[in-house]
C-alpha cells in the first residue's frame, strides 16, 4: 500500500523560498507519476506541478511557472517541490499525490486521475 508524507511547508515572507518533499513508501515509486496540488481557503483543490514517473515529463500551473521546479529522485523516493520567489497568494494547504501509471501514460495534472494523497503541509507566505 503505497503511502505519502510531505514536509517542508512553513511560514515566510513574500519573496521567499520553501522546498516541499514528499516521501513515497510502501510501493515502488518508480511505477507512479506525482502532482503537487495546493488548495487554499474557499477555494477549489488546484493541480500546481506533477511529474511523470521516470521524470521526463513536468506541468507547471501557469501562476508557478517560472518559480516553482518539480524534481524526484527515486532512489530516495522522494519528489520535492522547490518554490522560489513566493507570493501572498500561494498561500495554502500543499497536497501530493500519487497515480499508477504505464510508460505510455500521458501526464496529468488533473486532481481526479490521482488516488493517492498525502495529508498537506501548510504553506503561508505573509509580511
Amino acid at each position: 500500500q503505497v503511502q505519502l508524507a510531505e514536509s517542508g511547508g512553513g511560514l515566510v515572507q513574500p519573496g521567499g523560498s520553501l522546498r516541499l518533499s514528499c516521501l513515497v513508501s510502501g510501493y515502488t515509486i518508480q511505477y507512479y507519476a506525482i502532482g503537487w496540488f495546493r488548495q487554499a481557503p474557499g477555494k477549489e483543490r488546484e493541480g500546481v506541478s506533477c511529474i511523470s514517473r521516470g521524470g521526463g515529463s513536468s506541468y507547471y500551473e501557469d501562476s508557478v511557472k517560472g518559480r516553482f521546479t518539480i524534481s524526484r529522485d527515486n532512489g530516495r523516493k522522494t519528489v520535492y517541490l522547490q518554490m522560489d520567489r513566493l507570493e501572498p497568494e500561494d498561500t495554502a494547504v500543499y497536497y501530493c499525490a500519487a497515480r499508477r501509471t504505464i510508460l505510455t501514460t500521458p501526464l496529468s495534472c488533473a486532481s481526479s486521475d490521482y488516488d493517492i494523497w498525502g495529508q498537506g503541509t501548510q504553506v503561508t507566505i505573509s509580511s
